[in-house]
């Protein structure tokens, strides 16, 4: 007999061997056809295990946290199936579930076409239609190695011979067979609904140099509804995509002679950066920091001592020799914050020290994930280092956070926070770790917001608070984040010297309140769909007369606006009004003010805003005032 406990603490006893499926059955047969699969000793199993020692179980259902994980992994190997079925010579790579989906990698002797996914889509079906049993299989691993050469399976191959365990698991169903951990549905039959997206180009194992395969993304869910609900988010995500609304007005470009990941900001864009910087910039002061500059190379010497070099040796670009030195362009910048620091020394008096940068740094990424203005290669942060006393630490982290909220919330951003632990790997001593974690804590505690531990997330060097934005469409974007560092002031022994005229280590922080330019930038295009608030918008007001004869009375209203610090320009074009007003539309541009013979007569504007239409006559300086007030104040929406 075995031993059962379920998650309310009770236990009950059954036979050896006995199946979570069974287990469920024992309690009630709605439940049996609700779950799924289960948590056995905390991990995830097929409903069809055998239980042979005593354990904690909890069976998962369809509403469980970790339904969508096998629901969706389920549907890869339904795919897969019908991939084969359909092209019997294609090989198979890997096809794991995903945040929201799920895909699999081919290599397949043609390209797939976009009419290939109606074909997969309905063989899929006729195999969900068959109910086919997902069987678990654990086989010695020297069996399968040899049954993959035979058929010719390189990939699956690989993967095997990878493996150190001498026994592995092969997942069947139907005619199907995969190297698989599971666990999987019961049966095809539990498939609902899914849905296949689109295609991609992939490198076995993520490497450049190894073969490249054909990989479909595609999502599942266990009802019609929900998954039409995340197809219609879906496409209102597309028609926010940054990099079709940067192409559209004209905001930034990349190109190929320049370099990927490098990014190319047009005036429009560039106007909004600026705005972006400014407004930064101007809170920065009001917080009691320090704007310094550091150059865009530095001698390798510095990233030796740092560690940089050791630790991060990926993403550095290769050196330049200049003058027989090393130079390499600057993929952070603390380093030379903290020498700016050593210059001489420093009373405990003088701290706080609070300096911050935009820097434009480069780190390389592969040209797989980068993406638009998200994933680039050079960037500009919005960064800062503190140097403080351990007294002063959980000060400093509440007056970050409160600085960050001022500048979010006036973005329209809502956030989660998360403080990230102590990880696996870590340097510097348990009782650094413990006060610096302890610090933060104690500052969002006392700001008596809630978050959420992240254990074992912090880096090497330090905890951290991370704050992760909620854009419109409630997507989670890595935002600002609070690093404490005991690695680098050690590295470069940074000190202060105390009241007591002794030397004492600083405690150093990193920080970002809004991350990079690029990335911020990027993602303020999808948050608002490319129709920025008044106070962002490039083009905050466009002046559309209506025929020539009213040019003159266009420029006197352009100059009103001009001298009250807004934005504006005149359309002069020999176009109809009508288009001009619908180009606007497209441009999403906030105000249009069409002037005409009554405007003229009147010293009044035809005022349109943008997504409510004509809002009929405006005196002129009713309407330069509107505005300037409306900019000023930084409304949102």
């Amino acid at each position: 007999m075995v031993s059962i406990t379920f998650p309310d603490g009770d236990t009950k006893t059954y036979d050896d061997g006995v199946t979570p499926i069974a287990v469920a059955k024992s309690i009630s047969s709605k439940l049996a056809e609700r779950s799924i699969a289960a948590r056995l000793n905390g991990d995830l199993v097929d409903l069809t295990r055998a239980i042979e020692s005593d354990a904690s179980i909890e069976l998962v259902t369809k509403d469980h946290e970790d339904a969508f994980e096998v629901l969706r992994h389920s549907t890869s190997h339904v795919m897969a199936e019908a991939v084969q079925e359909l092209w019997p010579d294609t090989k198979l790579a890997i096809g794991p579930s995903i945040a929201d989906g799920f895909y699999y990698d081919f290599d397949k002797a043609e390209p797939f076409v976009e009419e290939d996914l109606a074909k997969i889509e309905k063989k899929m079906r006729e195999i969900i239609k068959r109910n086919e049993k997902f069987v678990r299989e654990d086989v010695p691993r020297a069996e399968v190695i040899k049954q993959f050469k035979a058929d010719g399976d390189k990939y699956k191959l690989e993967l095997a011979e990878d493996l150190a365990d001498d026994t592995v698991s092969l997942y069947r169903n139907g005619s199907f067979t995969d190297l698989c951990r599971g666990p999987h549905l019961p049966s095809t039959g539990k498939v609902a609904a899914f849905k296949l997206l689109k295609f991609a180009g992939a490198y076995w194992r993520g490497d450049e140099k190894r073969e490249q395969l054909q990989r479909i993304y595609g999502t599942a869910f266990f009802d019609e509804k929900d998954l039409q609900e995340y197809l219609e988010k879906l496409e209102e995500a597309e028609k926010r995509d940054h990099r079709k609304l940067g192409k559209q007005l004209d905001l930034y470009s990349t190109d190929y002679e320049i370099g990927a990941g490098l990014i190319l900001w047009h005036p429009k864009g560039s106007m909004i950066r600026h705005l972006v910087e400014e407004f930064w910039r101007e809170e920065h002061f009001k917080h009691g920091y320090d704007i310094v500059y550091t150059p865009h190379i530095a001698s390798e010497r510095i990233y030796e001592k740092s560690g940089h070099l050791e630790k991060f040796s990926e993403m550095l670009y290769s050196p330049m020799d200049i003058d027989g030195q090393l130079y390499r362009v600057k993929p952070m910048n603390c380093p030379a914050h903290i020498k700016m620091y050593k210059t001489r020394k420093r009373s405990y008096r003088e701290l706080p020290l609070r300096w911050c940068e935009l820097g434009t740094v480069y780190r390389y990424e592969r040209s797989g994930v980068l993406h638009g203005m998200l994933r680039v290669r050079g960037f500009t942060q919005d960064d800062a280092h503190i140097f403080c006393t351990p007294e002063q630490l959980e000060d400093e982290i509440v007056a970050v956070y409160e600085l960050a909220d001022y500048l979010l919330t006036a973005y329209g951003y809502t956030f989660n926070v998360y403080l990230a632990t102590k990880p696996e790997k870590y340097i510097g001593s348990d009782e650094n770790w413990e006060m610096a974690t302890n610090a933060l804590r104690g500052a969002l505690e006392r700001l008596g917001i809630e978050y959420t531990v992240d254990p074992g997330e912090g880096v090497y060097y330090g905890p951290k608070v991370d704050i992760k934005l909620v854009d419109a469409l409630g997507r989670e974007w890595q935002g600002p984040t609070n690093q404490v560092d005991f690695n680098l002031p050690e590295r470069f022994d940074v000190n202060y010297v105390a009241s007591d005229n002794t030397e004492k280590r600083v405690v150093m922080v990193h920080r970002t309140v809004l991350g990079s330019m690029e990335r911020f930038v990027g993602g303020l295009i999808e948050h608002y769909a490319g129709a920025f608030p008044l106070w962002l918008s490039p083009e905050q007001i466009r002046v559309i007369p209506i025929t020539d004869s009213h040019l003159e009375y266009a420029r006197e209203v352009e100059a009103a606006f001009r001298a009250a610090g807004l934005r504006i320009t005149v359309d002069a074009r020999n176009e109809k009004t009508g288009r001009k007003i619908r180009d606007g539309a497209v441009e999403k541009i906030p105000y249009m003010a069409v002037v005409g013979d009554k405007e003229i007569g009147d010293r009044t504007v035809a005022l349109r805003i943008r997504g409510k239409g004509d809002l009929g006559p405006v005196g002129l300086e009713d309407a330069v005032r509107r505005l300037a007030e409306e900019s000023a104040a930084k409304v949102i929406f």
